[in-house]
């Protein structure tokens, strides 16, 4: 499995929690590998990297909730990997994009519509955590 995203998620946990990552933030490969293989599709390899750095880590719910990779779920067409905490909006890739290695991400509303949020999911997680970390620092 190519390592495209892995340094960058690692970052994430010095950048945003004041210390350095470790291994206890991560998934084992072969644990996560085991979780994963046991889904009739395919998880892309950007939330597989993402899971691995960062599957036991903080970051996994702050503000909004990455699913762990036995939670994982396709409904109405889109993969589910993410939950605000009321469960009312979630955040999906679509099925038919499940084999890029990072697509697009897409937001369903409590009304049951999605919508684009126009960026991959490495745009999107970085760009979450620098919203909800500059927020936290305003308050």
């Amino acid at each position: 499995m190519p390592n495209m995203f892995l340094d960058k998620f690692r970052g994430l946990v010095p950048k945003h929690l004041d210390r350095e990552w470790t291994e206890d933030d991560a998934i084992a490969s072969p644990i996560l590998d085991a979780e994963l293989t046991r889904y009739d599709f395919d998880v892309p390899l950007v939330l597989r990297e993402f899971l691995h750095c960062l599957g036991n880590s903080e970051l996994m719910e702050i503000y909004n909730f990455f699913w762990d990779p036995d939670e994982l779920e396709v409904d109405g067409g889109y993969l589910l990997f993410l939950e605000d905490e009321e469960e009312t909006t979630y955040w999906g890739f679509r099925v038919q994009d499940l084999d890029v290695p990072d697509p697009i991400v897409w937001r369903r509303n409590p009304n049951g519509r999605w919508h684009s949020e126009e960026g991959t999911f490495s745009e999107f997680v970085f760009d979450m955590f620098e919203w909800v970390f500059e927020e936290d620092e305003d308050e």
